[in-house]
């Protein structure tokens, strides 16, 4: 049996960490989001349609992109799966269906982008290779931990969506 004292302080503590995780988690989403709409945004610009040349050419499962859609239309399909997708996950905290969606397509958008580091030259010869990544590795690296957060709305949002039934 605990003292009131302790039983005080181990009240605040756990108030404090559900605080903590609320926190965190509202970071989290919106370490997602920025980037999914801020990077949708460029994808319709002729910077990004060029920059986008080497990453999806040099990728055999995303190179089927140019011949449907053509370079710029390839660009402003990812662009508009990107914002949608942002706006999904900022509409995920209130709708389990919206996080349902947002989750899903946001993991495989990660997982594809992912994939690529597989496929592309990441690393740094200049530096001696593994482990130094370039700058492209440096940029896709970090879709790894953004698919995490993907699948964790994923995973939420479908245990949200059950609960209801």
């Amino acid at each position: 049996m605990q003292t009131p004292s302790l039983q005080s302080l181990t009240r605040r503590a756990q108030n404090r960490a559900i605080a903590v995780t609320g926190i965190g988690r509202v970071l989290a989403l919106a370490g997602v989001v920025l980037p999914l709409f801020m990077i949708g945004i460029l994808k319709f610009t002729a910077v990004e349609v060029e920059a986008l040349k080497p990453v999806i050419g040099g990728t055999p499962w995303l190179a089927w992109l140019y011949s449907a859609f053509g370079e710029p239309g390839a660009s402003y399909l990812l662009g508009t799966v990107e914002i949608l997708t942002a706006l999904l996950f900022v509409a995920s905290p209130w709708s389990a269906r919206a996080g349902t969606v947002a989750g899903a397509i946001g993991s495989l958008t990660f997982a594809v982008t992912s994939s690529t580091l597989l496929a592309l030259p990441i690393w740094e010869e200049g530096s001696g290779g593994f482990p130094w990544l370039n700058a492209l590795g440096s940029f896709l690296i970090k879709d790894v931990a953004l698919l995490g957060v993907s699948l964790v709305v994923l995973g939420e949002s479908l245990a949200r969506l059950r609960a209801t039934v």
